[in-house]
């Protein structure tokens, strides 16, 4: 049963078991554009407590360095070393794990993030934000011409997604078994500051189910992400924190690495979901409702 704090000790307790804190942001730091509340402060106190501080995302639709904008945007210290997105640990596993050739690239659905995070580690890629590929227009096999050098299709968040990209994505895997079938995350929504909309999961299903095959997920809770980080900066994990809003992802992704888990009630899950008769089985170390209550370790 996850711990309910509420406490000045325990918040202090927190403070004194671990080091270094890992956060999401959407749902956690904030709120589409929307700062939540205290969290400036209380990210000025861990640093102030010497702790390492490092962000997690599995929004692919930014690269860290325009992430870090919107960091500096909202005021929020942070960087680009210490910010792991998903667009950045699918372009390292492509070129570090997938190992791909030089002369093959990848076929892209996804937004400019994922593109600029492929090019600074010199991978050749088609699709994502091209104009031809950005079009309302019906598309046939009958007028395109396929390039034989793709060896990957890669999937993240696309707000442009249409019939055009899918039929190419498709039609790149299925006609050769060997290309690769990855997505740059699983998350099913994505929090805006309006509501929810559908998430990088969603873009990917048809895919899915079109081909009848399970890609290769690189964002949170898989192993990919925690691996990007440790080749970064070395850490204990039983003296690191995971803080997230979402069990299935960032609760699940530290529990996987051996991590503590914290779980604020800011973003995708809600208190009906970790307690009663249909609480879910992914279960966290400690809940808090926002970041922001560990205001209350400020010396006022």
């Amino acid at each position: 049963m996850a711990a309910r704090l509420s406490l000045k000790g325990d918040y202090e307790s927190l403070l004194e078991k671990y080091d270094t804190w890992l956060f999401d942001c959407d749902g956690v730091l904030w709120q589409g554009d929307r700062l939540i509340e205290g969290v400036v402060d209380v990210l000025e106190l861990l640093r102030s407590r010497k702790k390492s501080v490092m962000f997690v995302t599995n929004n692919a639709t930014k690269s860290r360095r325009s992430y870090k904008t919107k960091f500096d945007k909202l005021g929020v210290q942070a960087h680009v070393d210490e910010i792991f997105g998903s667009a950045f640990a699918s372009a390292a596993y492509i070129s570090s794990v997938l190992k791909l050739q030089k002369d093959k690239k990848v076929y892209v659905i996804g937004m400019a993030g994922m593109e600029e995070e492929l090019r600074e580690e010199g991978i050749s890629y088609l699709g994502g934000t091209s104009s031809e590929d950005n079009t309302l227009e019906p598309f046939t096999l009958a007028n395109w011409t396929p390039d034989p050098s793709v060896g990957a299709v890669l999937c993240g968040l696309d707000t442009s997604i249409n019939y055009t990209k899918l039929s190419k994505a498709f039609a790149y895997l299925r006609r050769d078994p060997s290309v690769a079938f990855l997505v740059s995350n699983e998350d099913s929504t994505y929090p805006t500051a309006e509501g929810l909309l559908p998430g990088a999961g969603s873009i990917s299903a048809p895919l899915r189910f079109a081909l009848g095959k399970d890609p290769v997920a690189i964002g949170k809770p898989n192993s990919t992400m925690l691996e990007c980080i440790k080749a970064k900066h070395d850490y204990d994990p039983k003296r690191t924190i995971m803080v997230g809003d979402r069990l299935n992802t960032d609760i699940e992704f530290g529990k996987n690495g051996g991590l503590a888990t914290l779980l604020v009630l800011t973003g995708i899950t809600q208190e009906t979901e970790i307690t009663g008769p249909n609480a879910s089985p992914i279960v966290p170390d400690y809940v808090t409702s926002s970041l922001g209550d560990l205001r209350i370790l400020i010396p006022s």
